[in-house]
């Protein structure tokens, strides 16, 4: 541990994947960070909070004269940077007319979106999938579905989980035709308020393309609300603005959260279908700075700058670069086994018996920051502005991996 890292853990409260750590972050630019001791290196983690890579000159800038102008807007007053930060949500929503509350982090928006649900439908009950993850609140850890994470707390009733679709594999039924099986014999009960997921499971994890189409008739049927939490997917990382534009599946709440805040400042957004303004009467997202200025302005120069410099095109073309790059790295008796990914999200699978930990350690040495698949593979969560350049480094890193292994 770094002498930083070192006064950290002695101050905050320690908790699983944040405190303590190893090493601090010292300065950031594009896709490129580096640390306290001055090892500069690929970002390929970024919490998928740096779409438009880190200190993008515009955001800046725009930031820079948004606190020369209106910081705050206290309570009871709305501004214009948030007005126009959630006229253009609506706009790019592309399943009807919208309406927007803001958050600060993904969990935020999570915890409104199931509030709209319950109200708009008068019921009490979730649907999620086992193992998915949608926020570190309350509501949010009780409705998604990794119970080693709320299994020491207080669990929200009517919470119920099914057979996740991932990963993909040989069996007969596949994993999407169970999971569809045992939502439709739950939704066909009549008793869940929404089905909350994430269209495309991060990190890369892919259904069927008919899968939410059918996930999409099994909730008009049963009357049930289809929530998708694209926190990770959205704003173009997966080569579609909405990850849920690769399937054809409309939900009637969508969640972003995470790159909205352009990898600066915290903020999230639900996005929900107009009628569903049925909240009035409550206080669902009543946080302070819910319509902060500052906050909107991020979001709306996040959003100019991914579609002025045509990051979502970029992401799926890329995307697909750094993929075939990658693929000669794969071999049937080395550590990594083989890729699969989605826009600018990659996953280098490895092979069974493979010691994860230490493949990330070594790729962080050879100058590339990656994340992992809960045991199974390198996250390669790249910045939609990355170029050959960062391809050729991220793949050499990797290669540097293999002839010492």
């Amino acid at each position: 541990m770094t002498p930083l890292a070192d006064r950290d853990a002695a101050v905050f409260l320690h908790q699983a994947g944040s405190s303590p750590v190893e090493r601090a972050f010292r300065g950031v630019e594009g896709a490129w960070a580096e640390d306290d001791t001055g090892h500069r290196f690929l970002d390929f983690a970024g919490n998928t909070c740096h779409n438009i890579g880190y200190a993008h000159p515009r955001l800046i800038a725009a930031l820079t004269a948004q606190l020369g102008t209106l910081p705050f807007t206290t309570r009871g007053f709305t501004n214009e940077p948030a007005v126009l930060l959630a006229e253009r949500l609506c706009a790019l929503w592309p399943y009807g007319e919208a309406r927007v509350l803001f958050g600060l982090s993904g969990a935020d928006a999570i915890e409104m979106a199931m509030k709209i649900a319950y109200i708009a439908t008068g019921r009490r009950q979730s649907l999620a999938f086992i193992d998915s993850w949608h926020g570190a609140a309350f509501g949010a850890l009780s409705a998604g579905g990794r119970a080693s994470e709320r299994e020491a707390l207080p669990a929200l009733p009517g919470c119920s989980h099914v057979t996740p679709f991932w990963p993909a594999d040989n069996q007969s039924p596949s994993r999407a035709e169970t999971a569809l099986a045992e939502l439709r014999a739950l939704l066909a009960t009549g008793a869940f308020a929404f089905c909350l997921a994430e269209p495309i499971r991060a990190p890369a994890h892919r259904p069927p393309d008919w899968f939410w189409p059918a996930v999409r008739a099994a909730c008009d049927a049963a009357g049930t609300l289809l929530i998708f939490d694209e926190v990770q997917s959205g704003l173009g990382k997966t080569g579609r603005f909405f990850a849920s534009e690769h399937f054809g599946a409309r939900p009637d709440i969508t969640v972003l959260g995470k790159s909205l805040g352009g990898g600066a400042l915290p903020l999230s957004a639900v996005i929900a279908r107009a009628d569903l303004n049925v909240t009035a009467h409550l206080a669902i997202g009543h946080y302070t700075h819910q319509k902060n200025p500052l906050l909107s302005r991020a979001g709306l120069e996040t959003l100019a700058i991914i579609e002025e410099e045509g990051l979502v095109a970029r992401a799926e073309r890329v995307g697909a670069d750094l993929r075939r790059a990658l693929r000669e790295l794969c071999a049937p008796r080395g550590p990594f086994a083989a890729l699969r990914g989605s826009g600018m999200v990659t996953v280098v699978e490895t092979a069974p018996g493979a010691d994860l930990p230490a493949l990330r350690r070594a790729a962080f040495r050879n100058g590339l920051l990656a994340g992992a698949d809960r045991g199974d593979g390198l996250v390669l969560s790249a910045p939609l502005v990355i170029g050959p350049d960062e391809i050729a480094h991220a793949v050499n890193a990797l290669r540097r991996i293999l002839q010492h292994a």
